[in-house]
C-alpha cells in the first residue's frame, strides 16, 4: 500500500511551543527511537526538568540548545498507518523569517501555534500572512499551553474569534482550531479530559484525515525536460511531471519552440506506462525526431503556460548581502536556468504591519518584495496561484552560487 505523503510545517511566535508540540507528537505516536528517548531523558534531567523536555527531539543544533530557540528549519520524518509525513519545524524569531519562508514553501498544512495566555502576537499574524502568500492550503491554529490557562473555554473562544477576524484578509479557505497542551499531551494524540467542552478532533487525527489530494494542480499537464539521451537510435526525453498527467498517444507541444508531436511511449525504469501523473519521473519518446533540450517543457497543445521574458514576482530576499540593483543573477524555474535581472522593485512589504512600503531603496535579508524580473531566454511558467510547481523561482548569485532569493510568479508582463 502506497501511503499518501503530507508535508507539514510548524510556525508561529517565539516560545509558543512549536518544538515541544512536535516532540510530543513524535513521542506519543511512537516515532522516536529508544536511544533518542534515553538521550533526551538525560538532557532533560541535566536541565532540571522533572519530565521529558520534548523540544529536544527537534532542536538539534548546538546553538539552538544553548539558546533554547529554533534557528534553522529542523526536518523530521514519521508515518502513521495511513500517511507519511515530512515535518518542518520553523524558527519563530523575526530575523529568521527567510527560514520560515523556505520551510513553508512546500507545505500542505501549516500548524500555527498560539500561547493561550499571550494570545495572538505580531509574529503570529506575520507567519499566517506568509503562509497565505505561499498558498498553503490548510491552516491549523493550535492554541497551546491551555494548562496554564486552566483549560478555560473562554480563552480559547476569544483567540478563535480574534483570529477569524484577522484571517478574513488572508487567502486561506480551510482553517481549523484545536485547544491543546503540548507539554501535558492534551489534544495532541489523545483527547483531553480537561477540556470536555471541545468536541473536535485531536491534532493527530486531523493530520491523518485532512483532505489534501486536491491541493495540487491535476489539470494542467506540465513536463519540464531534465535531459535528452539517445538509446538504440531512439531519443528519450527525461523529466518529472510537475502537474497534471500525460498519456501515451497525447498530442503535445514543446515550448518555447512551439513544435508539436505525439507521445509514442512512456517508460519508468524498464516498465512501459500508459500514463504518467504528477510527481512521476519518466522517460518519454515522441513520434517525431525533433530538437528538444533541458529547460524546455512538454505541454498539451490546448493547455499551455505563459511563455515570456518578463513577469512580476512576490519574493523573499534570503542572502546576507543586500540586493544589488546593478547585478545580474541566474534564475532557476523547474529545469530552466537562464540569466536574469530585477528591473524594478515595485514595493516592499512592511513585515510588522503587512502594509506596502513604496520606499524600496534597500532590500536586505528577510525582506519580502514585489519585483519585476527580466530573463535572457524565454521561460515557460504559470502563476503561482494556479500552479506552484511552474510558478516558483529562485535567484542565484553566479559569483558565489548562493541562492539569494525565492519567489512566486504573480503575473505575466506583456512587453
Amino acid at each position: 500500500m502506497n501511503k499518501e505523503l503530507l508535508r507539514l510545517v510548524t510556525i508561529g511566535s517565539v516560545d509558543d511551543g512549536k518544538s515541544t508540540l512536535i516532540g510530543r507528537l513524535l513521542f506519543d505516536s511512537g516515532s522516536v527511537y529508544e536511544d533518542q528517548v534515553e538521550s533526551v531523558t538525560r538532557a532533560s534531567k541535566e536541565r532540571g526538568f522533572e519530565s521529558l523536555d520534548f523540544s529536544l527531539f527537534t532542536d538539534g543544533l548546538a546553538a539552538e540548545q544553548e539558546k533554547r530557540i529554533t534557528i534553522d528549519v529542523a526536518y523530521r520524518y514519521f508515518e502513521t498507518e495511513r500517511r507519511k509525513f515530512i515535518l518542518a519545524d520553523c524558527p519563530g524569531h523575526f530575523e529568521y523569517t527567510r527560514n520560515m519562508f523556505t520551510g513553508s514553501s512546500t507545505a500542505n498544512v501549516a500548524l500555527i501555534l498560539i500561547d493561550a495566555q499571550e494570545g495572538i502576537q505580531e509574529q503570529t499574524k506575520r507567519h499566517a500572512y506568509i503562509a497565505s502568500l505561499l498558498q498553503v492550503s490548510h491552516l491549523v491554529l493550535c492554541v497551546n499551553k491551555m494548562d496554564k490557562a486552566n483549560y478555560d473555554q473562554k480563552v480559547f473562544d476569544n483567540i478563535v474569534e480574534s483570529f477569524r477576524e484577522f484571517s478574513s484578509k488572508l487567502d486561506i479557505n480551510d482553517i481549523h482550531f484545536i485547544p491543546m497542551s503540548a507539554l501535558c499531551g492534551d489534544g495532541v494524540v489523545t483527547r483531553s479530559a480537561n477540556m470536555p467542552w471541545y468536541d473536535g478532533p485531536t491534532l493527530s487525527y486531523l493530520l491523518d484525515n485532512i483532505h489534501i489530494s486536491g491541493d495540487g494542480n491535476n489539470i494542467d499537464a506540465r513536463f519540464p525536460i531534465q535531459m535528452v539521451f539517445t538509446q538504440n537510435d531512439r531519443n528519450m526525453i527525461l523529466g518529472r511531471v510537475a502537474s497534471g498527467s500525460l498519456r501515451k498517444g497525447d498530442e503535445v507541444m514543446v515550448l518555447p519552440s512551439g513544435i508539436t508531436s505525439r507521445i509514442l511511449e512512456i517508460s519508468l525504469a524498464k516498465s512501459q506506462l500508459n500514463e504518467a501523473s504528477v510527481g512521476m519521473s519518466v522517460a518519454i519518446e515522441l513520434e517525431d525526431d525533433i530538437q528538444v533540450m533541458r529547460g524546455d517543457m512538454l505541454v498539451r497543445i490546448n493547455n499551455r503556460p505563459q511563455v515570456g521574458t518578463q513577469f512580476d514576482v512576490m519574493m523573499c530576499w534570503l542572502d546576507d548581502q543586500p540586493f544589488d540593483r546593478q547585478k545580474s543573477y541566474l534564475i532557476r524555474q523547474t529545469s530552466k536556468e537562464t540569466k536574469a535581472a530585477v528591473s524594478e522593485v515595485i514595493y516592499k512589504v512592511d513585515i510588522h504591519s503587512l502594509s506596502r512600503m513604496q520606499d524600496t531603496k534597500e532590500v536586505v535579508a528577510n525582506d519580502i518584495i514585489r519585483a519585476r524580473i527580466i530573463t535572457q531566454d524565454p521561460v515557460c511558467f504559470d502563476t503561482y496561484r494556479n500552479n506552484k510547481s511552474t510558478g516558483s523561482i529562485i535567484l542565484i548569485d553566479p559569483e558565489t552560487n548562493n541562492t539569494v532569493a525565492a519567489g512566486m510568479i504573480h503575473s505575466y508582463v506583456d512587453r
